[in-house]
């Protein structure tokens, strides 16, 4: 019992302490943020101001700019921990290490994701998309965003030793976020069909289920391999 309270009292340390280097640094939440800005404000200056237009390209935006957003931290995601040694000290850690690596991905889905999802109802309204959708847009993302940091940890894991591994990363990982974006901009357009969007959410989920499963172990032997 007393071990179970201190693997758990090591994970909410962990947590703690990443979500307070990542906003100490500012550049670290502040950069995918501004690029997701970005990107969906520049789509109606590229396509012009026509409401049918926006609302029939919003969904696809959004998810792009948010997946985007979230690759664009992935990299640091264990850069600092590799650099100052405390990754190798995690690895000989007598906690179990695929809960400590959940306790990174969701530090990093907190200072990356959320604030994206938190604001994709408004870039929602900017693309003119239905009122009555953006619930569905957001219980997609918030079941989806979860699963592309998981998905980008093992990347990350993967690329954690080389100088520059951010193509590398991108060139990993964005092959397996295609299901996750197909199904969530689905979802969104089964809504403005006026379908139910629930199955597209439920594939949704079951992906996070699986990526919750065998994720935190595939981060683990992806780092051993790159630290050997």
């Amino acid at each position: 019992m007393s071990d179970r309270g201190g693997t758990l009292q090591a994970c909410v340390a962990l947590l703690k302490r990443d979500v307070t280097l990542v906003y100490r640094r500012g550049g670290d939440w502040i950069n995918p943020l501004l690029f997701f800005l970005i990107i969906i404000t520049l789509f109606p200056l590229g396509v012009g101001p026509g409401a049918e237009t926006l609302a029939r390209i919003g969904p696809g935006v959004i998810w792009v700019a948010a997946l985007l957003a979230t690759l664009l931290a992935l990299e640091n995601l264990f850069r600092s921990d590799f650099q100052d040694g405390s990754l190798e000290q995690m690895l000989m850690s007598h906690h179990p290490l695929p809960l400590l690596m959940m306790a990174k991905v969701f530090a990093h889905w907190l200072t990356t994701a959320l604030p994206v999802v938190a604001l994709a109802p408004f870039m929602a309204l900017m693309m003119q998309m239905p009122a009555e959708v953006i619930p569905v847009l957001v219980a997609g993302l918030l079941l989806g965003t979860p699963t592309l940091s998981m998905v980008g940890a093992i990347g990350t894991a993967l690329t954690v030793g080389l100088s520059r591994g951010g193509v590398l990363l991108a060139l990993l990982v964005l092959p397996l976020y295609v299901p996750v974006l197909i199904f969530g901009t689905r979802a969104v357009d089964l809504a403005s069909s006026g379908l139910p969007a629930a199955p597209s959410l439920y594939l949704l989920g079951s992906m996070l289920v699986l990526a919750l499963a065998l994720a935190p172990l595939a981060i683990v032997a992806a780092l051993r391999i790159s630290l050997e």
